[in-house]
């Protein structure tokens, strides 16, 4: 049935008329290749249903562009491959676009003046005289032009036959048999013969598909969620250390359902799970002092080591007006989450597709805590826009001193300048009060949200240095950051930062302590092959002015694109002066396999 209503709906093209008059020549209509101005109006036919969409990135749902897939993706995602699925869509394509020429039509062609490029000296003049005056199974195209020297395809042609045949056919239920000569009734019956094959197979290949695709419905878990989701197996070893940290195999899972209620908005909610634990540090003297913070890698979780679930994000996108971008996290919500980075190729929003560690994604001052709040962006989607965010990770704490307004906060400003997609810059401003601050790990204890052993489910797990320093009520951060990236070429990118951090609170009736961060990382997109990517990265973290060495952290990787969801990284993480100590460092080597479904 879908096949007949899509027939009739066909539009006859101009070189139908050639077949009709040489019928005995059937290479006439031959398939042919389609101009690239007729390829360029071609649309395929799940088009027509495509979602409205929330950026993920591969290791969660991409959201800066709030954009699920559309059904013509979810359709390729679903449906088994077949030898005849090639030759299916480029038939249902054309079959489309004669469909949206012939709704834009708005009147029907009663003359064949009406074509402004049809002139009486064409050959075939006569014959679409006939076929518009006498049948009326002729519209042309809505800019009153027939184009009558594009090639067509058998497929076509059947098409546009069919449409006359229903038209007779509609002639002589009127009663108007005496109208069709006995002649043209004969060439119709030699047409439908000589194509009764094409016509067949045309109603069964558009019947198969409504039946996949009706079965498809019906077998979705949800109208309005998609489940989609990211594994990394990663083997890593650490030798600045020898003998005293083993080779390790540890794993991430994190799965991640997006819903959408009115195509616009966006509600993610994600279970993780992992055992992969961050390597052990230990002093000159051989003892383990805790664990190697600097070089985190994007799937040190710290989730107990034994892969126990947990919802680490679920947060609500949704926008006002055009331009008007609001986020509403209510757990594990990050400052990245909405606010650019700015960080080019290497960022990866702790997936596994990007840089190895963390670090080597964004500028850290992207990574100063965690929770729930809200946040909006103004001018979304335009080349100047302003972010503002506030979160809390005591927001769920009742206690005296806590909350949502009283504890622990993140608050963001900034302004961010994209005029297109090779250059961005984005200029960023965050003010931080941290409780209970560790006072061994000033960066690692809540300032910079690390992953550390007692902060188990927290997104990020970004480390930094620390030593030795206390804050009695707490530490009172104000940062102020730099970040951009520049696209040179689709196979070359630039990115850098410099970051400077005032932490007041650590020591009483002192001064505040000065932080500075600042790096630059090289992308080679598509290197030796398409979805392949080389990183170089060279960067200091966070490191105190006052005190030790300054920390340099250098990284290379090379991630090898299998297929379309699996991807091989082997890279190297070289932190020298580990510690802010001139006789530390630390070397780690990886071996990631990252798994996107």
């Amino acid at each position: 049935m879908m096949s007949k209503i899509l027939l009739k709906s066909l539009l006859i093209t101009p070189a139908f008329m050639g077949a009709f008059l040489a019928m005995s020549s059937p290479g006439i209509s031959a398939e042919a290749t389609k101009t690239a101005d007729d390829a360029t109006q071609t649309q395929t036919l799940v088009s027509d249903t495509s979602e409205s969409q929330v950026p993920a990135t591969t290791s969660q749902v991409s959201v800066s562009s709030l954009q699920p897939a559309t059904t013509e993706q979810k359709l390729a995602q679903a449906l088994p491959a077949q030898n005849t699925d090639a030759s299916e869509a480029s038939t249902l394509n054309q079959i489309n676009q004669y469909v949206r020429e012939g709704r834009s039509s708005r009147d029907q062609v009663t003359s064949v003046s009406q074509f402004s490029d049809v002139r009486p000296t064409d050959w075939a003049y006569q014959a679409l005289k006939s076929l518009v005056e006498r049948y009326g199974c002729i519209v042309g195209y809505p800019d009153k032009t027939y184009r009558g020297n594009r090639a067509l395809t058998r497929w076509e042609f059947a098409a546009g036959l069919n449409a006359c045949l229903d038209k007779i056919q509609e002639l002589i239920a009127a009663a108007t048999a005496d109208f069709v000569r006995k002649e043209d009734l004969e060439t119709v019956k030699k047409l439908q013969e000589e194509f009764a094959a094409e016509l067949a197979a045309l109603r069964g290949r558009v019947d198969a598909l409504e039946v996949r695709t009706a079965t498809l419905e019906k077998q979705q878990f949800s109208t309005t969620t998609k489940l989609s989701g990211e594994a990394i197996f990663a083997i890593s070893d650490e030798f600045a250390q020898p003998g005293r940290n083993e080779a390790v195999f540890q794993d991430r899972v994190r799965l991640t359902l997006s819903s959408s209620f009115s195509g616009k908005d966006k509600l993610i909610v994600r279970l993780a799970a992992g055992n992969a634990n961050l390597f052990n540090e230990y002093d000159l003297a051989g003892n383990r002092v805790g664990p190697l913070t600097e070089g985190s890698q994007t799937f040190n979780t710290n989730s107990g080591g034994n892969n126990s679930v947990l919802v680490d994000w679920a947060a609500y996108y949704f926008p006002i007006g055009e331009n008007i971008q609001v986020y509403v996290p209510a757990t594990g919500g990050l400052l990245y989450d909405l606010a650019p980075t700015s960080a080019g190729y290497l960022e990866d929003y702790d997936g596994g597709n990007g840089a190895l560690s963390i670090f080597a994604q964004r500028n850290p001052i992207y990574d100063i805590g965690s929770g729930a709040g809200a946040g909006i962006t103004f001018g979304a989607g335009k080349p100047l826009s302003l972010t503002a965010m506030y979160l809390s990770s005591t927001a769920n704490n009742p206690n005296e001193g806590q909350g949502l307004f009283n504890g622990s906060y993140t608050a963001l400003g900034q302004v961010t300048y994209a005029p297109n997609d090779q250059f961005s810059v984005s200029l960023t401003y965050v003010n931080a009060f941290q409780k209970g601050v560790d006072n061994n790990n000033v960066f690692t204890g809540g300032v910079f949200n690390s992953g550390g052993p007692a902060l188990v489910g927290v997104r990020n797990t970004t480390n930094f240095l620390g030593i030795g320093l206390t804050g009695p009520q707490g530490v009172n951060v104000n940062a102020g950051g730099l970040s951009a990236v520049y696209k040179f070429s689709s196979s070359f990118a630039l990115n850098g930062w410099v970051s400077y951090f005032k932490l007041d609170g650590l020591r009483d009736g002192q001064d505040p302590i000065d932080a500075w961060s600042y790096a630059l990382g090289l992308s080679f997109p598509d290197f030796g092959k398409k979805g392949n990517l080389l990183g170089l990265f060279a960067g200091v973290p966070p490191y105190r002015t006052d005190v030790g060495e300054i920390p340099i952290h250098v990284e290379g990787l090379y991630r090898i694109r299998l297929n379309d969801n699996i991807s091989v990284t082997p890279g190297v993480i070289w932190v020298i002066n580990q510690g802010q100590r001139s006789d530390k460092d630390a070397l780690i080597g990886t071996l990631r396999t990252t798994f996107t479904f």
